[in-house]
């Protein structure tokens, strides 16, 4: 018996100022996959995670979870999902151990926020406000959310800005442990995963077809 997908995608479409930004998008993702969405600047590869996630509302299309239209299950759907935008999304006055604690789940201990960080390379700045670190470490107090968050499904919107070789090969790790143990990320990025089993589709502007993934 094959799996039912978590997420599936039925002839997705936006328009901005009465023009497709691309052409509808269906795909399915089961447990356990991770898909990178490739294009050019301006392709659209944004609009779409944020068509994912809710931000935006589709010109035409549905988006379902577990099978159910996402207007049955709205609470659920936005419950289970992560989304990491370009910009790290931290208050600069708070410390990365504050930023951390306001956006994982109530019950979570100070061991487990401690190591997280230690995990993305901030350990012993967990007491530092965050206006003293660097793009960086701001990022990377942002990807700490990864390690605290009980989404299975995550959406990364170029991930790997602003840190260095060393953070992208602890990033990649963090999100192989992930669709290990049955979660799905679905993420932009120009960056080589060095990730098993990597879907790559690309995400053409205003195209005139149809994109399947």
């Amino acid at each position: 018996m094959s799996k039912s997908p978590l997420l599936k995608v039925h002839s997705l479409s936006f328009e901005r100022d009465d023009a497709n930004v691309f052409a509808p998008v269906s795909f399915a993702v089961e447990a356990g996959d991770i898909v990178q969405i490739e294009g050019a600047n301006g392709a659209g590869k944004t609009t779409l995670l944020r068509l994912l996630t809710m931000v935006l509302q589709p010109s035409d299309g549905a988006i379902e979870y577990k099978g159910q239209s996402l207007d049955q299950c709205r609470y659920d759907y936005l419950s289970d999902i992560l989304y990491l935008g370009h910009q790290p999304g931290i208050k600069l006055t708070l410390t990365p151990e504050e930023n951390l604690r306001w956006s994982s789940p109530g019950a979570i201990s100070s061991a487990a926020l401690a190591n997280a960080l230690q995990q993305v390379g901030l350990g012993g700045y967990q007491d530092v406000p965050c206006y003293s670190l660097s793009a960086g470490q701001h990022r990377r107090v942002a990807l700490a959310r990864l390690l605290t968050t009980e989404a299975s499904i995550w959406f990364l919107d170029e991930p790997f800005t602003a840190i260095d070789k060393q953070g992208i090969i602890s990033l990649q790790s963090i999100m192989q442990r992930h669709i290990d143990q049955g979660g799905i990320i679905l993420l932009s990025s120009h960056q080589d995963l060095a990730l098993a089993s990597v879907r790559k589709y690309s995400i053409e502007p205003h195209a005139d077809r149809g994109l399947t993934l």
